[in-house]
């Protein structure tokens, strides 16, 4: 058979060239269109947008830190609770149970603050020992409690004092040093007694400078009392 020669079927058969320019452009157009779309983040979540520094989360008004503090400073007055049950370890009025070294000095002085007694540990840096009974010392067995000492330096010489104890069978409370002022307060530490019994009294004892400068501290009161 002879080939058709008819040029407008072979015409007929071709896509029109400005169809194909049309949708050429068109295609192009999309393609730029979609990659500045990309660029300025269209297609990105809230998430991916977001570039800022993270937010800190939130705190309470008046949060305190909870780093814990300085051991090589002596520590300050706190404050006791007072509806606790408190057993009374040393009072002024009666300073039999106080044992004074050679170097030292105690005196019971009273004023418009109440009684105290006034006590000067040594140049040895001897210390002044209060007794703590072994009737006490049962109640505390076993038990955390808290000792809680009352005491101010004397007017216009603060001083820092340290504190040591010998409970005997139930241990110590390893070496406390604190920073004393002339206004009375509370002087605070805890210990947590193991479930044996107590032989014989125990001692708290008092170096009233740790500087060996021969300041005095004043001592309304000793106590101690069980932790709920």
């Amino acid at each position: 058979m002879a080939p058709d020669r008819d040029e407008r079927r072979i015409r007929g058969r071709r896509l029109p060239l400005t169809a194909i320019f049309v949708v050429a452009t068109l295609l192009a157009a999309a393609g730029i269109g979609g990659y500045f779309a990309f660029q300025n983040g269209v297609f990105k979540t809230a998430a991916e947008l977001d570039t800022g520094p993270p937010e800190a989360p939130p705190t309470l008004e008046g949060e305190e830190s909870s780093q814990p503090a300085d051991t090589g400073s002596p520590q300050k007055p706190g404050e006791a609770d007072q509806s606790k049950n408190w057993i009374n370890v040393f009072s002024p009025s009666d300073p039999t149970h106080v044992s004074t070294p050679s170097d030292a000095g105690a005196e019971v002085m009273k004023d418009d603050t109440g009684q105290f007694l006034r006590i000067r540990s040594g140049a040895s840096g001897s210390a002044i020992a209060f007794d703590v009974g072994q009737g006490v010392l049962e109640k505390l067995a076993g038990k955390h409690a808290m000792f809680d000492i009352i005491a101010r330096s004397e007017e216009g010489k603060e001083t820092q004092i340290s504190v040591d104890c010998n409970f005997g069978e139930l241990g110590d409370c390893g070496r406390k040093r604190y920073a004393v002022s002339h206004e009375r307060n509370e002087y605070l530490f805890d210990v947590q007694f193991p479930g044996k019994h107590p032989g014989a009294a125990g001692t708290i004892s008092v170096n009233s400078d740790f500087d060996k400068q021969g300041k005095s501290v004043d001592i309304y009161e000793i106590r101690v009392s069980i932790a709920e």
